[in-house]
């Protein structure tokens, strides 16, 4: 596998809901049939204490017992809703174990610490010049190389532009394509990773990798072996 060398500037020509504790699914149906005893028995001493020569419309009973219906239904369908995404999150995750791992290669930026770096570039092998960006946690620019824009898998040994070592940290690394000597294409370099966790965060499923990358799985572009 080839090791990439730095070049010095200027050497180039171009530049959901949750519960509250302890109010669980089951808690909040017992309330919901207790609330509908009580509705049950307000009916009750509404009847009996009604106006003998007045008394009210059997209509408005049926109105306000269809009313208090609906709003139960409605309170359990919620409780189900929940329940049934809480199964699909899990089933999710466990989708995933099998990935555990494996090794996936992601457009991600590199976490360097000390070691060379396995990346794959890829650029635009018609444009006048291609050319690997490295920049640092802070944006700033540590490394402008020329690299040709066919698609290749190479070491990036963490270097400056003087070839001096860079300290440990996160970088991004992009090709950047040129043509007329303006930038017509960033591409994000890839990088392999041993996946070493799948866990839920939140309602989504994210994947830990060996370089400390956290992914969705969405973004993995490819996935093999660990060798």
């Amino acid at each position: 596998m080839t090791e990439l060398t730095a070049t010095p500037p200027g050497a180039s020509p171009v530049a959901a809901s949750a519960s509250s504790p302890g109010q669980g699914p089951g808690t909040r149906q017992s309330v919901v049939t207790s609330d509908f005893d009580t509705f049950i028995r307000m009916l009750t001493v509404q009847v009996e204490n009604q106006d003998p020569l007045n008394p009210i419309d059997s209509t408005d009973f049926a109105t306000q017992l269809a009313t208090f219906s609906g709003v139960e239904q409605q309170v359990l369908t919620n409780e189900l809703l929940t329940s049934l995404g809480a199964q699909l999150g899990t089933g999710d995750l466990s989708q995933y174990a099998s990935w555990i791992g494996m090794e996936a290669r992601v457009a991600a930026p590199v976490l360097f610490d000390g070691t060379p770096v396995k990346v794959t570039l890829s650029g635009d092998p018609s444009a006048d010049a291609n050319q690997l960006v490295v920049r640092d946690a802070q944006g700033a620019v540590v490394l402008r190389q020329d690299i040709t824009g066919d698609r290749q898998t190479l070491l990036w040994p963490g270097k400056d532009s003087f070839g001096n070592p860079l300290p440990p940290g996160r970088y991004t690394l992009d090709v950047v394509s040129i043509q007329d000597g303006a930038e017509i294409a960033e591409t994000a370099a890839e990088v392999h990773g041993r996946i070493l966790e799948a866990r839920l965060d939140g309602a989504q499923t994210r994947l830990v990798l060996a370089g400390g990358q956290d992914i969705a799985p969405a973004d993995v572009i490819g996935l093999r072996v660990a060798q």
